[in-house]
C-alpha cells in the first residue's frame, strides 16, 4: 500500500510541476503548484516526517500561495506585456547586481566566515523544540540572511505592484 502511494504522490507532483511551467494562465499554475506541494506533503507523510508535511502544508501551499495569487491578481498582466524593457535600464541594473555579487564574494572570502559555519549537526530526538533551538543557536547566521531575502523579495514585490501615475 506504501508503495501505491509513494507511486501515485510522486506521478501526480511530477504531473502537477510541469502544469505549473506548461500553464499560460498564472492563476492555474499557482493551483497546480498548490497541488505539487499537497502531493510533497504526502510524500513527507509516508517517510513519517509529520512535522514537515504540516510546514509543507501550511507554510507552503497555505501562505506562499496566496502571497501568489495576491501578487498576481494585484499586477496588470497584460499591461506588463505591454511594458518596453528600456536597454539602458537592462545593462545598468546587470552590471549593478553583478558589481554587488562580486563585492558581497570578496567580503565573504575575505572574512573567514566559510570556518564559522557550524557543521550538520545531527540531533537525538527530532522534535520541534530541538529543530527550533537548533535553528536559533546553531543555524542563526543562515536564518537571518533568509530573513533579508524575504525582506528584499517583499520590497521587490511593492515596487511590481506600484501603478505608474502619469
Amino acid at each position: 500500500m506504501e508503495t501505491t502511494l509513494f507511486y501515485i504522490f510522486s506521478a501526480l507532483a511530477l504531473f502537477c510541476g510541469v502544469m505549473v511551467i506548461l500553464g499560460k494562465n498564472p492563476v492555474n499554475s499557482a493551483m497546480f503548484l498548490v497541488c505539487t506541494m499537497m502531493c510533497v506533503a504526502g510524500l513527507f507523510v509516508l517517510l513519517q516526517a509529520f512535522f514537515l508535511a504540516a510546514v509543507q502544508l501550511i507554510v507552503y501551499a497555505g501562505a506562499v500561495i496566496v502571497l501568489f495569487l495576491f501578487v498576481i491578481m494585484l499586477l496588470d498582466l497584460k499591461e506588463e506585456q505591454r511594458r518596453k524593457i528600456k536597454k539602458f535600464g537592462l545593462i545598468t541594473g546587470t552590471l549593478s547586481v553583478l558589481g554587488i555579487a562580486m563585492v558581497f564574494y570578496a567580503s565573504l572570502s575575505s572574512s573567514g566566515l566559510s570556518s564559522w559555519f557550524p557543521p550538520v549537526v545531527a540531533v537525538e530526538h527530532p522534535d520541534t523544540f530541538n529543530l527550533g533551538h537548533l535553528l536559533f543557536t546553531a543555524y542563526t547566521l543562515p536564518f537571518e540572511i533568509l530573513s533579508v531575502l524575504l525582506l528584499v523579495a517583499m520590497v521587490g514585490v511593492i515596487l511590481l505592484s506600484k501603478k505608474d501615475l502619469k
